[in-house]
């Protein structure tokens, strides 16, 4: 299956979200690239950034899944490096 490389911006503006995102994240995890949270203690919020590499399908769904969290608003850029099955292997 093709992958696609992206990233998922999230902000968390309800802290009870938190634990429920953790665990979207942790069973993407196979997938993550990285990740970078900053805590913006003046507005009470986290701006969360999640850098992957995955099947369109399975960014859509993380990201749909976070962004239906009560508080927490999830926006996706997608890059245009896809990898193809063949080139997975190499």
């Amino acid at each position: 299956m093709e992958t696609r490389v992206a990233v998922i911006s999230i902000i968390v503006e309800n802290p009870e979200a938190t634990e429920q995102l953790n665990q979207y994240l942790h069973e993407s995890g196979k997938y993550i690239i990285g990740r970078m949270g900053i805590p913006y203690r003046q507005k009470g919020i986290h701006i969360i950034s999640i850098a992957i590499d995955a099947p369109q399908d399975v960014i859509s769904a993380l990201s749909g899944k976070i962004g239906r969290l009560k508080g927490v608003s999830a926006k996706t850029a997608y890059s245009n490096v896809i990898t193809k099955p063949e080139e997975l292997s190499c």
